[in-house]
């Protein structure tokens, strides 16, 4: 088991949890919880021995196998099925050892080698590779791909999928559904209720925690406390609790009040001295319960918009895509304000690529985009937190936004996105991925739009802001269509799903609960012409028409590649030049008072790099996005 016994731990001098005595037995499967930088990645760190308690023990089992993901993108020429397979240690040695053995013609290791193989399931591992790769959303025939032809993102399933192939004892997840769609997020639920071995996870999805934890770890107030079951029995047990011992406090707080006033009545009184010296030693040896802290850092709502037209927008007949590949075809959509859509499809179906036709931001192929003379987008995508300005603090960009507006009431505003004190005049640069997300969704709301498109917004945000967006979405006018693996989010803040699939976009009939059901009979239906006729697939007429596909695919995807190869050759040529003037800029003689004009020239001139740069990276994302479209569908 996993023990841990009076265990403090630091990071620098910040105090992480302290006296934390809790064990997680084989087999049990625990959340972790609290809020961002309450210490539940170093606890990661300490279970893999990269990090050591600054007090107390914590111990394991030696000949635990233990597998994590790595936080590092790979960049590897091998294929996607030989990176993943290389997560099975022992399968890996036993073939090397085998190939040793074969070669030195040594029957009898031989034997023993292909023994041990069977009894690990080695023969049997490329298929459970090709399971993990498929189940994470690769498409079939994918897994022969090199790792470095795949964008971040999906480098980063491949991640999670090696990790998976490892048959571990302990299995450390730290936001595994951050770079998943809803279809991978529902497969690796299933896939973790059937693992074997001891899991601890990180997440801030509600459902997820629901479906696959059997206890939560939650790290609050400098303390470790472990819960048995699931999200939603946590959350009820803890509530109570708080709500218990904000009971006691406040009786406390009275009785103490009491204890004072009397103090106060009659210390001054001789005849009362005494009692009173004896009220205020009670007093003294009373131990001081804590208020219970229940109440969200976060706090914000949707202004009413300035105007609602009916319809706000309006698509008709419409087609779009990426270069001479559609996506969509004949999509038909009206928008009035009060509209809650929620946009489910299978991975790579068009879901992104709709809400970028609504904001416009596609051309359209044929059909007709109507929009309302007031109507005013709030679109939120993951490539838009690279649109901050580094250099600018949050009261920055909203003062950049509002000029007018008064200082105080521009801090108030970001102070309810956990942006207060001197973290509203911090600069963006270092910031996590969760609080560019938070200030992004700031600066879209302060804009009081009357129609949001949101993409994923829940990445990198943590349980309290996720809680505190659904709740003002729930109470925001306009018209809403929302894409995320977050079904909490979806289920609070939606009154109908549309269905994303074979260039369509209706009505789903169902609710998220039917969801994973035709997902499992897309699959199966997708599946039935190879298993039905698997003598026809091989035949000379199919392998012809395979190859003329195979052939005009790589037609229509080579522009898209031409095209990013330009941007990242411009990416690294501007990069370049951006470092070069910052190493001349770093150098103390230019800040004499006779290199005043070369002082200009340079800042000039990195300035203009700069925006270039920023332009190309945003070039470079777009093309990046609509290769990786047009590869999955």
């Amino acid at each position: 088991m996993l023990r841990f016994d009076h265990l403090s731990l630091r990071r620098g001098t910040k105090l992480l949890f302290a006296d934390a005595s809790f064990a997680i037995h084989p087999g049990q499967r625990a959340g972790v919880t609290g809020a961002n930088g309450t210490g539940k990645s170093s606890l990661f760190a300490l279970i893999r021995n990269e990090l050591h308690a600054d007090e107390g023990e914590f111990s394991m089992p030696r000949d635990w196998v233990i597998a994590h993901v790595a936080q590092e993108t790979p960049s590897d020429s091998r294929s996607a099925l030989d990176f993943v397979l290389d997560g099975d240690a022992e399968l890996r040695d036993i073939e090397r050892q085998l190939a040793e053995a074969e070669q030195h013609n040594q029957g009898e290791r031989i034997a023993s080698l292909h023994g041990r193989l069977e009894n690990i399931g080695g023969y049997s591992a490329p298929a459970r590779a090709g399971q993990l790769i498929h189940g994470l959303g690769f498409q079939p025939g994918e897994e022969h791909n090199p790792v470095n032809s795949f964008s971040g993102g999906w480098r980063m399933r491949l991640n999670l999928a090696r990790a998976l192939m490892c048959r571990s004892d302990l299995l450390l997840l730290d936001e595994p559904t951050n770079h998943l769609d809803l279809d991978a997020v529902i497969w690796l639920e299933e896939w973790l209720k059937s693992y074997p071995g001891t899991l601890l996870l990180i997440s801030h999805d509600r459902d997820f925690l629901d479906a696959v934890t059997s206890h939560i770890a939650h790290i609050e107030q400098d303390r470790v406390t472990l819960y048995t079951g699931n999200y939603s029995a946590f959350e009820r047990v803890r509530s109570e609790r708080l709500a218990n011992q904000q009971a006691i406090y406040e009786k406390q707080q009275r009785e103490i009040a009491h204890i004072q006033s009397y103090v106060d009545r009659f210390r001054a009184k001789a005849t009362k001295a005494r009692q009173a010296q004896s009220r205020l030693k009670a007093l003294e040896r009373m131990e001081l319960i804590a208020p219970a802290h229940v109440d969200s850092p976060f706090h914000f709502k949707f202004q009413k918009p300035e105007k609602t037209p009916h319809p706000l927008l309006r698509l008709e007949a419409c087609a779009c895509g990426y270069g001479d590949l559609q996506i969509l075809s004949t999509i038909n959509l009206s928008l009035s304000p009060g509209d809650r859509i929620g946009l489910l499809g299978p991975n790579g179906a068009g879901k992104s690529t709709l809400i970028k036709l609504l904001a416009g931001e596609l051309p359209l192929q044929a059909g007709k985009r109507q929009t309302a003379q007031d109507l005013n987008i709030g679109y939120f995508a993951q490539h838009q937190l690279d649109q901050l300005h580094p250099e600018h603090t949050p009261l920055e960009h909203l003062m950049q936004l509002d000029p007018k507006a008064s200082e105080q009431f521009l801090r108030n505003y970001v102070g309810g996105f956990g942006f207060s004190g001197e973290r509203a005049d911090s600069k963006v640069a270092p910031f996590s991925g969760g609080e560019k997300a938070r200030l992004v969704l700031a600066l879209l709301i302060y804009q009081r739009p009357n129609l949001l498109l949101l993409d994923e917004p829940t990445n990198h945000l943590d349980l309290e802001m996720r809680h505190a967006l659904s709740q003002a979405l729930q109470g925001f006018e306009g018209a809403m269509v929302i894409v995320s693996h977050d079904r909490h989010l979806l289920r609070t803040t939606t009154d109908e799903l549309h269905l994303v699939n074979a260039g369509k976009a209706d009505e789903f009939k169902g609710d998220l609960d039917d969801y994973p059901k035709w997902l499992a009979d897309n699959r199966n239906l997708a599946l039935k012409p190879f298993t039905e006729a698997p003598a026809a697939e091989h035949s000379a007429t199919a392998r012809k028409d395979r190859k003329r596909q195979e052939a005009e695919r790589r037609q229509q995807l080579q522009p898209l590649k031409k095209k990013l190869q330009k941007h990242e050759k411009e990416l690294e040529q501007l990069s370049d030049k951006q470092a070069e003037l910052e190493t001349a800029l770093a150098d103390p003689n230019i800040y004499e008072a006779d290199s005043k004009e070369q002082l200009k020239k340079l800042l000039t001139e990195k300035a203009v790099v700069d925006k270039a740069l920023g332009e190309a990276e945003e070039a470079w994302l777009e093309a990046s996005e609509a290769l990786e479209a047009a590869q999955n569908t």
